[in-house]
């Protein structure tokens, strides 16, 4: 297994922060790992992106051109990602905010209503959550338990409150694909 995962939006979105959730589940699952942070100096409303390659091999380099994954959290990221994806790969679109869709016939586009989830849930920041549960549970890249455990042990002191919420918001995003699959 040698999965490239680019995750992006705009600062203040959590794609910095799922990325190291899903880098510190691949670690938690004795993968190989790296996580590259990426975002301009506006942070909050800038965008902000992360590369997570996770791989059961030694890892050249923490780059890609062509990621297997990617999480579009934003118009600008899906502009920027989806062309980019590699063939047979993955594309997990925020449809709450994304109005666009993929004209890509080789690659699995999910359309996850993340913004509406997370309102749901009372808290728009856990967009993120959904994105990362949906991507997880299509991909199996690492599992649910992996996840929960890594926000467990890395969710910031003054943030350890919503962690009951980003479980839900985890498995709700799991629900959106159970939804598709079934559907």
């Amino acid at each position: 297994m040698h999965e490239q995962i680019i995750i992006s939006g705009f600062g203040g979105q959590g794609a910095l922060f799922a990325g190291q959730v899903l880098t510190y589940a691949g670690l938690k699952e004795g993968r190989n790992v790296t996580w590259l942070p990426s975002y301009g100096p506006e942070m909050r409303g800038g965008t902000a992106r992360c590369t997570v390659t996770l791989s059961d091999e030694p890892i050249g380099s923490p780059i890609t051109d062509s990621p297997t994954v990617v999480i579009a959290m934003n118009p600008p990221s899906m502009e920027m990602f989806e062309p980019r994806v590699k063939a047979g790969g993955f594309l997990f679109v925020n449809s709450s905010i994304v109005s666009t869709d993929s004209t890509r016939k080789d690659i699995t586009t999910i359309q996850v209503p993340a913004n509406d989830i997370a309102e749901e849930l009372g808290n728009e920041r856990m967009a993120n959550m959904v994105l990362l549960g949906a991507l997880i549970r299509a991909t199996g890249v690492i599992s649910m338990k992996s996840a929960i455990a890594a926000l467990e042990e890395n969710l910031p002191e003054r943030r350890r409150h919503l962690l009951p919420l980003n479980e839900e918001a985890l498995r709700r995003g799991a629900e959106v694909v159970e939804k598709v699959v079934r559907g």
